[in-house]
């Protein structure tokens, strides 16, 4: 048995489409999960988790499944093979070669952009992967890493057909992580570098701005399938970003699981993989 790579073009967003050889002459619904890489990185970053997922749930210690499950992964913008100019996705640094004055609008402008990508994608992927309508894809899901993970959040709130969310090191309250992050830069949190245009979009439209404690239908939570997996030592994306609105998350008769590695910093580790990897077998289970 082994990984499968289907490379897809989709309306000009190159995709990588992995799958296991052991789903092959399977009649099972199909379960899509995005993957997405982490600032700096690419699609290629992420290639070993996906691959990862796919043996944990096709191998002898993977769960009965209902459904089966590809993993989709491309370059978010201005990354990858759609880099355009690299300093656009540095952060505040002294060192004036390094040192991306407008970090803040770039970071976010890509993350919704992610999330834009992502619904186009799941418009159309359907009929390259399938196009005699041979598998019925079913559900969708986002699990990301840093930048990505800020993109799974993001997700939630703009995409119900998304059932599964895994953010890795991501944050769900872009104020508190930036703020944070510019104090310990040195910089004002403060026009030109958050502009208030920007300060205006994401008090109007970032997850934390969302009512995701109520238990009525105002919560685009309810219902969804969250694994929330951070380092208790990442100094890039703290938890004190995400703690308070990740304990006060209403997903009703969904699922939250909150996974804080001890010793783990700003980084995808094993055990978030596997944590990951569970979590989709229980979700092509269910």
């Amino acid at each position: 048995m082994s990984i499968v790579l289907t490379p897809l073009i989709v309306g000009g967003i190159a995709v990588d489409v992995y799958s296991h050889s052991a789903a092959a002459d399977s009649s099972l619904p199909v379960k899509v999960l995005f993957l997405l890489h982490g600032r700096t990185g690419s699609a290629q970053t992420v290639e070993p988790a996906a691959k990862a997922i796919l043996n944990v749930n096709y191998g002898p210690a993977g769960a009965a499944k209902k459904q089966d499950v590809v993993i989709a992964l491309f370059d978010q913008r201005n990354h990858g093979k759609r880099i355009l100019d690299p300093l656009r996705n540095e952060a505040w640094h002294q060192d004036p070669a390094k040192n991306n004055a407008q970090h803040a609008i770039d970071m976010y402008t890509i993350q919704t952009g992610t999330v834009h990508d992502m619904s186009f994608l799941i418009d159309h992927i359907p009929a390259y992967l399938y196009p005699s309508g041979e598998r019925e894809i079913v559900d969708w899901g986002i699990a990301g890493v840093s930048l990505g993970g800020h993109a799974a959040w993001i997700a939630l709130t703009r995409e119900p057909r998304i059932s599964l969310a895994i953010p890795i090191i991501g944050c769900p309250d872009y104020t508190k992580m930036v703020s944070q992050r510019a104090e310990s830069s040195g910089v004002p949190f403060a026009p030109p570098y958050y502009p208030p245009q920007l300060k205006a979009y994401v008090d109007k439209y970032d997850p934390a701005s969302f009512p995701y404690t109520a238990k009525d239908a105002s919560n685009s939570f309810l219902g969804k399938r969250i694994l929330v997996l951070s380092g208790a030592k990442d100094p890039l994306v703290p938890w004190t970003a995400s703690q308070e609105f990740v304990a006060g998350l209403e997903v009703g008769d969904g699922v939250k699981r909150v996974v804080l590695e001890e010793n783990a910093g700003h980084e995808c580790t094993p055990t978030m993989v596997k944590e990951a990897a569970l979590f989709v077998g229980q979700w092509l289970a269910n």
